[in-house]
């Protein structure tokens, strides 16, 4: 699941911009107006093959760095580019995955699954290399050694197949979004209900964000059969809407939206009680 993050929200007293400035600024020596135009093109997604050429090459940045060997640019960068929809981009993501910086690991893991480029397989798979056993937290640091979360969606969203065996372990790992991002993944490229309901169990998780979490995949993957556990959820019912939205979108692909079959009536109603 994608959250945003504190590196994507923009200050009240943030400069105004223009698509052409912005890529201007992109490639100025100022290096808060260039971490600002990369999170800029992200939000408002700038359909510019200038910018996603500017966003290319700052994905190789060196000179905006935190004293923990961050890199700033990068991220807002790697970010940017998944929002962009140009595969042109997706050489550099991969080359991404390789850096020092576990969020801009993340950031690229999070873009390639929006840009759904089977390229990005064997990369994606590497950053699972060790299993679960290998899958543990940084010594001082919020985080585990690799983004898994974001390799195991982006691994279903691509609908690497060839990554199952891989992938089901971590059903048992011991953090529940790792678990959940697992499951999700394993529906999207088996479609079995099993995976589907461990989604569901955790709607009855005692933490409300995880609660939220299962009800955001649950709405990314589809699964219908969530439909009436995701009504009586303990979740506002902002989240439950979100999650039934992307049921219906489910249902309505590649079908004949002027003719309804009964899943997206009912979808509709749920949805329909909750407003």
């Amino acid at each position: 699941m994608i959250e945003p993050s504190a590196e994507e929200v923009a200050t009240e007293d943030s400069p105004q911009l223009t698509p052409e400035q912005a890529i201007v600024n992109l490639q100025c020596s100022d290096l808060s107006l260039r971490y600002y135009a990369a999170w800029w093109l992200g939000k408002f997604r700038v359909d510019s093959p200038q910018a996603v050429d500017a966003l290319v090459v700052a994905l190789e940045d060196e000179a905006d760095r935190t004293e923990l060997g961050g890199y700033p640019l990068r991220r807002n960068a790697a970010r940017a580019l998944g929002k962009l929809s140009d595969n042109r981009a997706v050489p550099g993501l991969i080359k991404c995955l390789e850096c020092s910086d576990f969020y801009v690991r993340q950031a690229a893991a999070q873009s390639l699954e929006m840009l759904g480029d089977a390229r990005a397989t064997p990369a994606l798979l590497k950053l699972l290399d060790g299993g679960v056993a290998a899958a543990v937290q940084v010594p001082g640091r919020p985080h585990l050694i690799q983004p898994y979360e974001a390799v195991l969606e982006a691994l279903g969203a691509i609908g690497a197949t060839v990554a199952i065996d891989v992938i089901q372990p971590f059903l048992e790992h011991s953090v529940i979004k790792v678990q959940c991002a697992a499951a999700r993944a394993m529906y999207q490229l088996t479609s079995k209900p099993e995976y589907g309901e461990h989604l569901v169990q955790v709607l009855q998780n005692g933490d409300l964000k995880l609660r939220r979490m299962a009800l955001s995949d649950l709405g990314a993957v589809g699964y219908m059969a969530a439909a009436d556990k995701i009504a009586i959820a303990s979740v506002e019912n902002s989240f439950k809407l979100i999650a039934l939205k992307g049921l219906l979108e489910h249902q309505l692909q590649d079908r004949d939206t002027s003719i309804l079959n009964d899943n997206t009536i009912k979808l509709m109603q749920i949805m329909d009680s909750l407003l």
